[in-house]
């Protein structure tokens, strides 16, 4: 994690606060998520909306040692799959990244497209993860939403693997209708908690009167369009939030003066 020990059992016995990098660092060494790390349940009504357990990284009855190291395994293949593309990676590939056999790769996960489908589920504990440890202390309504969003950009290596994941599972659905399901509840995932964001600021008095899931499915559209844009050269980040927080700003925050 970063930490030296003392630094850690002071954050442990909560004489001094976790940070959100090191929440989101705990909660991926140890499997759990940070929602889980904070309230004790995965579960816990948040910042954010929890993901089902079925789209969050699957769980096994194994000891620790095996549970290392299919999360090493997803790990490494996260990277892999994000940066070269699921076609150009193999599982020996998967295997040298992780120092590990072939044959123990397919003890864990008997088929590549299996590795696939518990990249996508990682990428949404990871955003998940993200969204909890820092959305929990920002209570302004406009803070909170364009946070939200930030916090999703495909910028830097995790941001880039992260949408990159995202990408090829939406070309991946496209064509191949095998995975549809788990990708549509992990978006659904997303979409709802963009979704709640607009209805708190609504409640607060500083959104328009427009229905929240047309707002949600305007926002979230713009985004991945966007994103899309990002990941393949078109627009850097920075013009990407730039874009999002004046829709926003224009859209959905209610004008000075303007009636509710």
């Amino acid at each position: 994690m970063g930490l030296d020990e003392t630094k850690l059992s002071k954050a442990l016995n909560g004489t001094r606060r976790f940070h959100p990098e090191e929440l989101t660092n705990l909660a991926d060494i140890t499997g759990v998520t940070v929602n889980w790390l904070l309230s004790g349940s995965d579960e816990a009504h948040g910042p954010s909306v929890p993901p089902s357990a079925k789209i969050l990284p699957t769980r096994h009855p194994e000891n620790n040692e095996h549970a290392q190291k299919r999360r090493a395994i997803i790990e490494a293949a996260w990277w892999l799959l994000a940066r070269r593309g699921y076609s150009a990676v193999r599982i020996a590939d998967i295997a040298y990244a992780c120092n590990m056999s072939t044959a123990a790769v397919h003890y864990y996960f008997p088929t590549k497209r299996e590795i696939f489908a518990e990249t996508l589920r990682y990428s949404i504990k990871l955003a998940f993860d993200r969204q909890i440890a820092e959305l929990h202390s920002i209570t302004d309504p406009v803070r909170r939403l364009k946070r939200l969003i930030e916090l999703q950009l495909p910028a830097g290596e995790r941001g880039n693997a992260e949408f990159s994941i995202w990408l090829q599972t939406w070309a991946d659905v496209a064509v191949n209708t095998s995975g549809r399901e788990n990708h549509a509840q992990g978006y659904r995932r997303w979409y709802k908690t963009v979704e709640d964001a607009i209805v708190q600021g609504q409640e607060a008095g500083v959104f328009v009167d427009v229905p929240s899931d047309q707002l949600a499915m305007e926002l979230t559209s713009l985004i991945d369009g966007l994103g899309i844009k990002v990941l393949t050269g078109i627009l850097p980040p920075d013009q990407m939030f730039s874009h999002i927080e004046s829709f926003i700003d224009r859209n959905i925050v209610l004008s000075q003066g303007s009636p509710a």
